[in-house]
């Protein structure tokens, strides 16, 4: 068949858009089959009631032949009150288990649409910080958004009428076979054109529908980061640039979208050449059968509507095998993320102290370049380290690593003498925390944000964690306190009220570790400068890695490591350091300027 051929590849265009991997058909399969498993008992009933309605659907078709067969013999007493009583049954029996039908189909889809979502909610929380850090938010989004919305109508219809159609078909050819074998046969004339056609859509549907997804996450992807870096954009005058990307995104996106149409316009005239085929091939070869007596009327009749009737299950199958293309690719987006190693957790693993340390660590965001080279590191219990150095040169890596948010590519950090990177990622947590820059407010009350770190903490504790960080002046202030509504919808936080809240909860987790990637960067210097000695009165006898370019921080700290090109080129205390008259002299010198 000749016809519209797949877009051309683009090199600027990646074939998948997106850092998250893609199930394989093995994994989307167990998964599937996983669904089935949870949900047999509502499958098999559902199965049972649309074989129930199937037969009773059958009823009229076997009695409108018997009357055909009865007038051909000339049958003068046809008994039509007792067949119309019989029909009225059967079309009773029919439309309450149709009805059943549906409310079980929609009822079993819903459920497992449920299920879909809360396992695929409950393992990209579960996968590693930096798994989620590097996928970015247009995939992420895409993810949970576009291919959630897709699957919710295959999971709502597609796969419960996809079974009853099987059913129904199956039911039905049984059925002709029985009545009158040669019509059975006779089905066959019309499989050929539908398989040639069904075997030439689904052998290019499934790669095409998957590049129309990459292409609309590639679309989300860019429209999300241009307006995330929105101020950026304007800043260094990168507009067209991001417009003409966008526009590119949208061209491989609709193109793929037209071959897709494309396909389905090949498609649907296939299956209706089928449907005449089929019942043209009944007419005839069952009329030459009559003819020749190897067969009656009346079974003529009942299985040419049998065959007529095989035109709405096959329909049924072949138009929501079509959308279970569509869902296949977004079901394999979804379970992808089962596909992530969640590296070697071991329960057993626990801290036997508090010292942190780095040995010979190396680490890099893209295989063959590292971004540290070689470090190590020991960070006592209550040390108070600041990470100094130039932008780029790798302080917000190495506080990740110590923070376990990242694990090393070769060298071992540890936590007690316990390895970071085979430590459950809740226990992490439990002595590790990471602040940085970037904070969120959740839609809620003030109270429900503060609750995230410590889910049974009273009220007294909540306004005394946000008075350790100078936040319950402004707290108090709200017309319901604590019960007042942040985040989207609700009271708009300035960015240094949503990071004193983010500093908050850390209060209130109470981890005896810390790193603070610029914690207070969004605060104007002189609120950070009291923040800060807030904080400090808070965080005594903790361990603190602080990464930060306003240098009164490292002034303050015990140990300050100076961090050049992936490496840490000078350690030791302020005093130390300006006396070296180093790098960190130099820093210092002209930060004072």
């Amino acid at each position: 068949m000749i016809g519209v051929a797949p877009p051309a590849y683009d090199p600027a265009a990646p074939e998948s858009a997106t850092t998250l991997p893609v199930g394989t058909p093995t994994t989307v399969r167990a998964y599937v089959r996983e669904l089935l498993r949870r949900h047999r008992a509502a499958f098999t009933v559902l199965m049972v009631v649309n074989a129930t309605a199937v037969i009773a659907s059958m009823v009229g078709p076997r009695l409108l032949g018997g009357l055909v067969e009865d007038l051909s013999e000339g049958e003068r007493d046809l008994h039509i009150g007792r067949t119309v009583a019989l029909f009225a049954v059967a079309l009773l029996v029919q439309t309450v288990f149709v009805r059943m039908v549906r409310m079980r189909g929609a009822v079993l889809g819903e459920r497992m649409l449920a299920d879909l979502r809360e396992d695929f909610l409950v393992r990209s929380v579960g996968l590693p910080p930096g798994v989620l850090e590097r996928a970015g938010t247009g995939d992420l989004l895409s993810r949970i958004t576009t291919d959630v919305d897709r699957l919710a109508n295959a999971m709502r219809e597609a796969v419960p009428q996809l079974a009853i159609g099987v059913v129904w078909t199956g039911l039905l050819l049984g059925a002709l076979t029985l009545t009158a074998p040669p019509l059975g046969l006779a089905v066959l004339v019309a499989l050929p054109v539908l398989v040639v056609g069904c075997r030439w859509y689904y052998r290019r549907a499934p790669s095409a529908y998957r590049s129309e997804a990459a292409g609309y996450a590639a679309v989300s992807a860019s429209l999300t980061e241009s307006v995330d870096a929105g101020r950026t954009v304007e800043a260094h005058r990168l507009g067209e640039r991001r417009i003409a990307q966008s526009e590119l995104r949208i061209r491989q996106w609709t193109a793929w979208e037209r071959y897709t149409l494309w396909l389905r316009s090949v498609l649907f005239p296939v299956i209706n050449v089928s449907y005449t085929l089929i019942t043209g091939s009944v007419l005839m070869i069952g009329g030459v059968c009559v003819m020749r007596g190897w067969m009656s009327i009346g079974d003529l009749t009942t299985g040419a509507l049998l065959s007529q009737m095989l035109v709405e299950p096959i329909g049924l199958i072949l138009r929501w095998y079509d959308e279970l293309q569509v869902a296949q690719v977004s079901l394999a987006r979804l379970v992808g993320v089962r596909e992530i190693e969640e590296g070697p957790a071991d329960e057993g693993v626990v801290p036997g102290g508090r010292e942190v340390r780095a040995d010979e660590v190396r680490f890099g965001y893209h295989e063959g370049s590292d971004v540290l080279h070689e470090v190590s590191m020991r960070v006592p219990p209550g040390t108070r380290l600041a990470l100094v150095g130039p932008s780029g040169a790798g302080k917000s890596t190495l506080g990740r690593l110590l923070a376990g948010i990242y694990s090393p590519r070769t060298g071992r950090v540890t936590l007690g003498g316990a390895e970071l990177a085979r430590m459950p990622a809740e226990r992490i947590r439990a002595h590790v925390a990471l602040v940085n820059q970037e904070h969120h407010v959740f839609v809620g009350s003030l109270r429900d944000n503060l609750l995230l770190a410590r889910a049974f903490a009273e009220d007294a504790e909540l306004w005394a964690a946000l008075g350790a960080v100078d936040a319950d002046g402004w707290a108090r202030a709200l017309d319901e306190g604590l019960d007042t509504e942040v985040g989207s919808g609700g009271l708009a936080l300035t960015p240094a009220q949503a990071q004193q809240i983010a500093l908050a909860r850390l209060v209130l987790a109470d981890p005896h570790t810390l790193v603070l990637d610029e914690a207070t960067s969004l605060l104007d210097p002189r609120a950070a400068r009291h923040l800060e000695r807030s904080l400090g009165r808070v965080l005594e006898g903790r361990t603190v890695v602080a990464i930060a370019h306003r240098l009164h921080t490292a002034h303050d700290a015990d140990v300050i490591a100076v961090v050049e090109g992936g490496r840490i080129t000078e350690l030791g205390s302020h005093d130390e350091l300006v006396e070296a008259d180093g790098a960190y002299a130099a820093l210092w010198r002209s930060w004072h300027q």
